[in-house]
């Protein structure tokens, strides 16, 4: 039996938890979230607190026991708090702008990346810091990784799209290895 999927995840005031066959929907003050469980996988909750359980003689609801309770109170966390992601963007001339729904980066190529935002995922531009907001953890990450990975940083000069707490391991160039 999972440590983690044995903890009862606390419910903050406003937020409401439903669970309809295998489908389960937490809304809030921020939004409303869905997502399709699995089959082993039952959802209980009062005012307070909701409680993942598991049908243990399903092959496989153990390993996902866990899973299901942090996929929860990431959704709880969403939608009474919401999550932010920020990018920074290093390099000369390396910038990005917010047109509408739409993230223009310049990174260096011949031509501008232009990325429109998912629904749902709201963006934020300062020069060279983008700052991506949402009450969907899954759907954030998804998206600040898809920017990410149109300029990586390099290790040599730590130019590219970095996440704003990540550290870049720098590497000597061709005169280091003297």
């Amino acid at each position: 039996m999972s440590r983690i999927g044995k903890k009862p995840v606390p419910l903050p005031d406003k937020v409401k938890i439903e669970m309809n066959d295998l489908l389960l929907t937490v809304s809030g003050p921020k939004g409303k979230l869905q997502k399709k469980l699995h089959p082993g996988v039952k959802v209980t909750s009062d005012d307070k607190s909701a409680v993942v359980t598991i049908d243990e003689t399903l092959k496989g609801a153990n390993a996902l026991h866990g899973l299901h309770r942090a996929l929860l109170a990431n959704m709880v966390t969403g939608v009474s708090k919401g999550f932010e992601r920020a990018l920074e963007i290093v390099g000369v001339g390396y910038r990005a702008e917010l047109s509408g729904r739409a993230v223009t980066l310049h990174l260096g190529y011949s031509h501008p990346v232009v990325f429109p935002l998912p629904e749902g995922v709201d963006g934020k531009v300062e020069k060279t810091k983008v700052t991506l907001s949402s009450i969907d953890k899954e759907l954030l990450g998804r998206t600040a990784a898809k920017i990410r990975g149109f300029r990586e940083p390099e290790p040599y000069k730590g130019k590219g799209i970095k996440y704003a707490e990540e550290i870049i391991r720098r590497k000597a160039g061709k005169s280091g290895a003297k």
